[in-house]
């Protein structure tokens, strides 16, 4: 157990046996965009210092359900590597609300997503915003195993503004942003809407599918950053 990484410990039990599950998934030749995983590792590898955190921004359209689950993924997979420096945040281009099934997603695996009781200013579609404080850690109040999340534009003030990673897990955020100020490097890594299964039968599968695609990306990812 003395090779287990402080920052796993820390994190709650079933999250690491879910992530253990994953690991134990399909290799490389099944994990969509390799070569960007790959490319992150090396970003993460090569800007790392002792001491300074890495961020890494994760963008799709509505800030909805793509982004939050692979911010939140992100940051599960970064404790439970030991690398928890590299801290991940989400935004969009068109922000809406935190959509109640990735809430739904994410505490099926353990994370622990409370409202604050908040409400952030409303995207172009003028629904209510609001904002959750989501955990993976197992014990509550520990800055480094939380995050606030509420849908905002990738450019937010509680964002990082300058020397982060952007993910971009949609088509529509890729071509919206061709550039994204402040990034210091910018992949592009489509996954499919798990809103085409809202309302369905399929819709609960559909989201943890999307929630657990983003988890083998970033497992392959940051193995990938030494």
């Amino acid at each position: 157990m003395s090779d287990v990484p402080d920052s796993r410990r820390r994190l709650d039990a079933r999250i690491v046996r879910h992530l253990e599950r994953l690991g134990e998934g399909p290799g490389v030749d099944r994990i969509a965009h390799p070569e960007m995983a790959e490319a992150l590792g090396s970003w993460i590898a090569t800007h790392r210092e002792p001491d300074k955190g890495l961020s890494v921004i994760v963008v799709c359209t509505g800030n909805s359900r793509r982004s939050i689950l692979g911010a939140t993924m992100g940051n599960v997979v970064a404790a439970y590597l030991g690398r928890p420096e590299v801290r991940f945040f989400s935004g969009g281009t068109e922000p809406s609300a935190f959509n109640p099934r990735t809430v739904a997603a994410l505490e099926a695996i353990g994370v622990v997503v409370t409202p604050t009781g908040d409400l952030a200013p409303p995207g172009p579609s003028a629904e209510p915003n609001p904002v959750y404080r989501v955990r993976w850690g197992a014990v509550p109040g520990d800055p480094e195993t939380e995050a606030i999340e509420f849908s905002k534009r990738y450019d937010d003030a509680s964002n990082p503004r300058s020397g982060f990673a952007a993910l971009l897990v949609c088509d529509e955020a890729d071509a919206g942003c061709p550039v994204v100020p402040g990034a210091s490097i910018r992949l592009a890594i489509p996954f499919a809407d798990p809103k085409e299964a809202d309302g369905t039968p399929e819709e609960s599968a559909r989201y943890a599918g999307r929630r657990d695609d983003l988890g083998r990306w970033m497992l392959h990812a940051l193995s990938r950053a030494r």
